[in-house]
């Protein structure tokens, strides 16, 4: 039976005691290659989880991932960067803004009248709204976060 190892760990707790792996693969009684394959993410035997588990002095389970929880950290990783791109996106839409309304206002000066001011009033409603959506994002996935938490 395959196992998926925490490979992360395994290597963070290996540089933390500053063994190598021919160390580790000495200690644990098992083929250097064995470390190499593992720290890489591949596949580990049970036999392979439990001699390393002895070689830290820690139970199995703390070397393997659990999918539920990688699962989740998965989900919230893309909502991360969803929610940096929707950001993003409105920052440089306002700057846009910003932009616009000046040079609106130079034609509006510069003309005598107010011929920019219907497009300054739709840009503002939009410009709004881009910001509308922002929030509502940040809300959905705050409360999404404190229901996983409940769980």
């Amino acid at each position: 039976m395959q196992f998926h190892a925490d490979s992360a760990k395994i290597k963070r707790w290996r540089e933390e005691r500053h063994w190598s792996q021919e160390h580790l693969a000495d200690l644990a009684g098992i083929g250097l290659r064995t470390v190499q394959r593992i720290e890489q993410g591949e596949k580990a035997s049970r036999e392979s989880l439990m001699a390393l588990a002895a070689a830290f002095n820690v139970d199995v389970m703390a070397l393997t991932v659990d999918p539920k929880s990688e699962a989740r950290a998965a989900v919230q990783q893309k909502a991360a960067r969803k929610g940096a791109a929707l950001r993003l996106s409105f920052w440089i839409s306002l700057a846009c803004y910003l932009f616009g309304m000046v040079l609106f206002t130079g034609i509006n000066i510069g003309t005598g009248s107010h011929v920019m001011m219907w497009a300054m009033i739709w840009w503002t409603v939009g410009t709004a709204g881009h910001g509308l959506a922002v929030v509502l994002f940040e809300l959905v996935n705050r409360h999404k976060a404190l229901m996983g938490a409940q769980e």
